[in-house]
């Protein structure tokens, strides 16, 4: 039997820099990409901060870290508390704590605001972070990711999001056995997750065979498939408990920060509907489909989700 991953097998060598942030308590390692004139901590250039989704890391973002920064940015990608080479402490994988770290996050790397950018469960830290702790966030930017009271309201009332989005999500609940199911075969519950999810067109590259190969050998992390499903574990035990109900009593409030919501057209897990419904919750609200591809839409067509992503981050001023 092969050995466990080391942590820092996620420390590709490329065009970036590893580094190791303390926020909140915990140790994140972050990626920031190389670049003219940039450094290692440079406040002058506004920070795009970019949170990856369910059974990933920060790998998801190479190609807009890249693109960021070659626009003027300081993009830094993290691995999310409990994933890759972060820490993985035994809590804290609940919507209060994940703002937490992304407010921490900004004000570790050595800046008072960022815009935030997520995909899936990083599109959630972006709505409660830019909920909670508003004066971190100058804007967000949301991948397959509604609004946390859309997306309860629409598994309980709509039977296409609540049939695509319990599917995995309950078999995800169980202690151990879940655990088991991702990490066996060598994490071959990756590659199908992929597979499921993602347009046909990106899935017959290399580019997506070596993304499913990297994610499929991260999950085998000593702890790391604990620690993505303890996020799943909160979402579903946080509605039956008093701390899930003042959770989503806060999140009752509309942003007045400019919100970007992007949806692959061909993603079978999150609907349309529930991604634009996101505008009941922004008075500024900009939801762009994006042809061609599925759930990974920022790595499926990363030219055009960067582009929407410079377009933003152009639009909140370059002041930090």
């Amino acid at each position: 039997m092969a050995a466990a991953p080391d942590p820092s097998s996620v420390r590709f060598a490329g065009p970036w820099r590893h580094l190791d942030v303390r926020a909140n308590g915990v140790r994140f390692h972050a990626v920031e990409a190389d670049g003219p004139g940039t450094s290692s901590e440079d406040p002058d250039r506004p920070l795009a901060l970019l949170l990856h989704g369910f059974g990933e890391f920060w790998w998801s973002w190479r190609h807009q870290l890249a693109d960021l920064t070659e626009a003027g940015y300081r993009a830094v990608a993290v691995d999310l508390r409990g994933y890759g080479d972060s820490d993985k402490p035994p809590r804290g994988y609940d919507g209060w704590t994940l703002a937490g770290d992304t407010n921490g996050l900004v004000r570790a790397l050595g800046h008072t605001s960022a815009t935030l950018i997520g995909h899936a469960d990083g599109g959630l830290a972006c709505w409660a972070t830019a909920t909670l702790h508003p004066r971190a966030v100058r804007a967000i930017a949301v991948i397959s990711s509604p609004h946390p009271r859309v997306l309860r309201r629409d598994v309980l009332r709509d039977a296409e999001q609540r049939s695509s989005f319990l599917g995995n999500f309950l078999s995800n609940q169980v202690p151990r056995m879940a655990e088991r199911r991702l990490t066996r075969h060598n994490g071959a519950f990756i590659g199908e997750y992929f597979a499921e999810r993602s347009g046909l067109a990106w899935q017959d590259t290399d580019d997506y065979t070596d993304t499913v190969d990297k994610n499929r050998s991260a999950i085998q992390i000593p702890g790391a498939a604990h620690c993505s499903l303890e996020y799943q574990r909160w979402v579903f035990r946080s509605q039956f408990r008093p701390d899930g109900v003042r959770f989503m009593d806060l999140m009752e409030k509309r942003l007045s920060i400019p919100v970007l919501a992007v949806r692959g057209v061909d993603d079978p897990y999150i609907t349309d509907e529930s991604v634009g419904a996101g505008a009941e919750w922004a008075s500024d609200f900009d939801y762009r489909p994006i042809p061609g591809s599925g759930h990974f839409a920022h790595q499926e067509r990363p030219s055009e989700v960067s582009m929407l992503l410079g377009d933003l981050l152009a639009g909140t001023g370059r002041d930090n």
